[in-house]
């Protein structure tokens, strides 16, 4: 069966710990870092796009492209040149 790399439980314990760990820590002035917020942003898109670029790089190996310029086009689309008419016209079943 499928396995998940990080089970459901370990993911909410992780998260609750970090939430009350990081609560807790807002109370003692040694940890109030002041932050200069242009780092903090070149930080943020550094991280996003290099998560991306490997989430895309994995879409790519899965033959799953992930950004498409409109809809495929296919010859002959919608024609109907069955015997029946194309669509439901020869099936038996419910009639109205």
């Amino acid at each position: 069966p499928f396995t998940r790399k990080l089970p459901e439980f370990k993911f909410w314990l992780a998260v609750t710990k970090g939430t009350c760990v990081s609560f807790f820590m807002t109370f003692f002035a040694v940890f109030d870092v002041p932050v200069f917020w242009p780092i903090l942003l070149m930080y943020f898109g550094v991280l996003f796009f290099m998560t991306m670029r490997r989430q895309v790089a994995h879409m790519y190996k899965h033959k799953y492209v992930p950004i498409s310029w409109g809809k495929a086009k296919y010859k002959n689309a919608g024609a109907e040149n069955s015997m029946f008419g194309g669509g439901m016209a020869g099936a038996k079943g419910r009639s109205e």
